[in-house]
């Protein structure tokens, strides 16, 4: 019959060593949030740009097409408009192509303005 394995034996141990290589020295969290940065900053500058055409839009829209209003994206290029429902959707659609050369007046690097459905939830 063979030998068993050795896991019962005293002779070695079940943990091994790190062989005399030290461990990893642990993070700070100075060191951890200053990896996250750019990924922050990305954060604050997309809220920063929505809260701008937020606002903006409440100057230039009328009270009622604001109340509708659940969203707004800038990205690529492209300023996304989100209306509650496919109704305000149309209805926001006429209002923003009045308002298309200010949009572009404003912001320059904006190519495209679109308007679509997002509900509130």
């Amino acid at each position: 019959m063979p030998n068993m394995a050795g896991r019962n034996k005293r002779r070695t141990s079940r943990i091994r060593g790190s062989g005399g290589r030290r461990s990893k020295r642990a993070d700070s969290v100075k060191d951890l949030l200053a990896r996250a940065a750019p990924a922050l900053t990305r954060l604050t500058d997309q809220t920063a740009r929505q809260a701008f055409w937020r606002s903006w839009l409440e100057a230039h829209l009328p009270a009622d097409f604001v109340r509708r209003l659940s969203g707004v994206v800038e990205r690529d290029g492209t300023l996304v408009i989100f209306a509650e429902s496919a109704a305000w959707s149309a209805r926001l659609r006429y209002a923003i192509q009045e308002l298309e050369p200010e949009i572009r007046a404003c912001q320059p690097g904006i190519a495209q303005v679109t308007v679509s459905v997002l509900p509130r939830s």
